[in-house]
């Protein structure tokens, strides 16, 4: 439960760190979602009167993204991999940890069975802030997937090959600003910046 202690597990990580190793310190978000060959149908605007048709399939192919988004300064992060488990989420955490190596990266994530695997190798340069059971509103990564999802509706792709083309090309598209605005949340933000950026 050190999400519920924030302001002091910041003070602590601020206070701790080894500042011939890391010059900087961001919070992320970080979570999965999948993505599927089955069409979903949802609203679109049509003219009065005229009902919408939308070619639907019925397929089970699937792919995952795995993103870690930063409300501080809109960096990210996107893997695209078919599945979840606790050594996909390894290679995840060692491959970001690539990205910007002399930044500190704390990333809150969700109580996922394989997010809590005793044996994970963290590295140095990330910690994992865990967000309380049954509480996703607390973790801004989902509102990303609502964004792509929107998106993502009364789409057809043909094989899984397409629909990874598209969703590199959505991921792509998806600026810093852009990203940014949309897990940007005042609660860690105003702690963040107390703490971390003060």
């Amino acid at each position: 439960m050190s999400f519920l202690k924030l302001p002091n597990t910041l003070t602590d990580l601020r206070n701790s760190l080894n500042k011939d190793k890391f010059d900087t310190i961001n919070l992320y978000f970080q979570d999965e979602a999948r993505f599927g060959l089955k069409t979903i149908v949802g609203y679109c605007l049509s003219a009065i009167g005229v009902r919408p048709k939308v070619n639907y399939q019925h397929k089970f192919a699937n792919t995952y993204l795995w993103g870690s988004y930063s409300p501080i300064n809109g960096d990210c992060f996107v893997w695209e991999i078919n599945g979840v488990d606790s050594h996909i989420f390894e290679m995840y955490l060692k491959e970001f940890s690539k990205q910007n190596p002399r930044e500190f990266k704390i990333v809150v994530i969700d109580n996922a069975g394989f997010h809590a695997s005793q044996n994970l190798e963290i590295p140095e340069n990330i910690y994992l802030l865990r967000i309380p059971p049954y509480s996703p509103e607390l973790n801004p990564c989902e509102q990303i997937w609502q964004y792509i999802k929107q998106r993502f509706k009364n789409k057809q792709f043909e094989n899984i090959e397409l629909l990874k083309k598209w969703l590199y090309q959505m991921v792509y598209d998806m600026d810093a600003n852009l990203s940014k605005s949309i897990v940007s949340n005042h609660h860690y933000n105003d702690i963040f910046n107390k703490i971390i950026l003060k």
